[in-house]
């Protein structure tokens, strides 16, 4: 029986490289399977080692491994390729996209997706993985690349773009979790859930939320939701997935707009120019938005893996439960035939036909030993789309800025991000990006490297 070999760029990420692993390790198909992790620091690397040894013990399976600093030793005849990593950490670029924009009055609540953090993070971050794709059409032209790295949207549409002969996809956990959160709400079990979502990453809804019935049947919950919301029920405080963050925005939002949204109410809160606003501090307090959530989140997390490094160290034997993520579900109906579902992160070739071509679109998938194979999606309520063209206008000038290697898409990505929009005036936003390039120009391709006054 032949396993596939699975290449991890920033395995790293130790707590996220547990997840994947043990997962996969739990398919009897792919038990044996050889893991390349790779990573630059070479100390994480090491923890990640001790990790992956004791997933393996404790699931007592034959899965080898490779250790690897250099990417293409890493991919040399991968299968898959997952990729999750962040580049310039948290303190050295992350702080930074949070600190600057508040100078200009911005406020944000997690800065990785769109907004000027996005537009950021996408800029730093696309180059590495179009190093990635270079490598994988030189050492595993075949491989299928597993993409779980922010901002999702801008990365995946980007990759498209320059390297469209790469397979790829781009994975999130907001659907699974929001599934999760809205069936404690309405104290239903998950497995009676059934549902719809599409859109752009992080800007999705379900046009379907239904309770399967004892008979067959299937109840729309919509009506309950807004109900539950209207009487002050929900959201119910023990739906919370973080205590810093009750879930106000979106109910808010499917109020208005009739339908929910897949992302978390601190995502949400700053992808709108509605919620985040200058002497405005009753709306923070109402929607109880968590401004300069992820820096506390990032300072938190690492706290909590250093006191599971030293569990695991002390452990011949972990728990190793199965996540929410797609890696391993792919990989099993890829390498065995055995379809199964997903909702993945694609370049749009019609598959919502009332959003731009080439844009990346998040939408309910198949995969089978073909590969990944979208479903089309022709019954978008307008509103809804209106909402994510207002964010596909900033994906599009990131992505703009780095195919033509042109700074100035970058202050009109800036420009179009509806809630900077709303906070900044022009002069504001074009200082703004000066200071954001300025700061990260160690981490910015070099045609970043000048402010717009030089370029005028």
């Amino acid at each position: 029986m032949s396993f596939p070999k699975i290449a991890f760029i920033g395995a790293g990420s130790t707590v996220f490289m547990k997840n994947i692993v043990g997962d996969v390790l739990q398919w009897e198909a792919l038990k044996g399977v050889h893991f390349s992790l790779m990573d630059i620091n070479e100390q994480r690397l090491l923890e990640s080692e001790m990790v992956f040894k004791k997933l393996v013990s404790s699931l007592e399976v034959q899965a080898t491994y490779s250790l690897h600093t250099d990417q293409k030793e890493a991919l040399r005849e991968a299968n898959f390729v997952v990729v999750a990593f962040q580049i310039g950490g948290f303190e050295k670029c992350t702080v930074t996209d949070f600190e600057i924009p508040k100078k200009y009055g911005l406020r944000q609540t997690i800065a990785d997706t769109v907004g000027i953090g996005g537009i950021m993070r996408g800029l730093r971050t696309v180059p590495h993985l179009w190093k990635i794709c270079e490598d994988m059409l030189e050492l595993c032209p075949n491989a299928i690349m597993l993409q779980y790295v922010n901002p999702m949207a801008i990365n995946t549409w980007a990759i498209s773009k320059k390297y469209p002969e790469i397979k790829q996809v781009g994975l999130c956990h907001s659907v699974q979790h929001t599934v999760n959160e809205l069936a404690s709400d309405l104290k239903i079990p998950v497995n009676k859930i059934r549902y719809l979502s599409a859109g752009i990453n992080h800007i999705a809804y379900f046009l379907k939320f239904e309770q399967i019935l004892d008979n067959g049947s299937f109840k729309d919950l919509y009506p309950a939701l807004k109900k539950g919301y209207e009487d002050g029920i929900f959201p119910r405080p023990e739906s919370m997935t973080h205590a810093r963050c009750p879930n106000k925005v979106r109910y808010e939002m499917m109020k208005r707009v009739g339908y929910f949204a897949t992302e978390s109410s601190e995502h949400f809160a700053e992808y709108v120019p509605w919620f985040i606003k200058s002497g405005r501090e009753d709306l923070i307090e109402k929607f109880g938005i968590p401004l300069d959530e992820y820096p506390k989140r990032c300072v938190e997390q690492v706290e909590e893996w250093q006191n599971q490094l030293e569990e695991f160290k002390s452990k011949d034997k972990i728990d190793v439960p199965n996540s929410v993520e797609y890696a391993s579900q792919i990989i099993n109906s890829v390498w065995t035939g055995d379809p199964s579902t997903i909702y993945g992160n694609v370049s749009n070739k019609g598959f919502i036909p009332d959003l731009p071509d080439g844009c990346a679109v998040e939408v309910l998938c198949s995969v089978d030993a073909k590969g990944i194979h979208p479903n089309q999606v022709t019954d978008i309520p307008p509103q809804l789309t209106a909402i994510m063209r207002s964010n596909i206008n900033v994906q599009e000038l990131t992505v703009e800025a780095l195919i033509s290697q042109d700074p100035q898409y970058v202050y009109h990505a800036a420009m179009m991000d509806p809630h900077t929009g709303a906070e900044l005036d022009l002069e504001q936003i074009w200082l703004m990006v000066d200071d954001l390039l300025e700061a990260h120009k160690d981490w910015l391709p070099e045609f970043l490297s000048k402010t717009s006054h030089e370029r005028l």
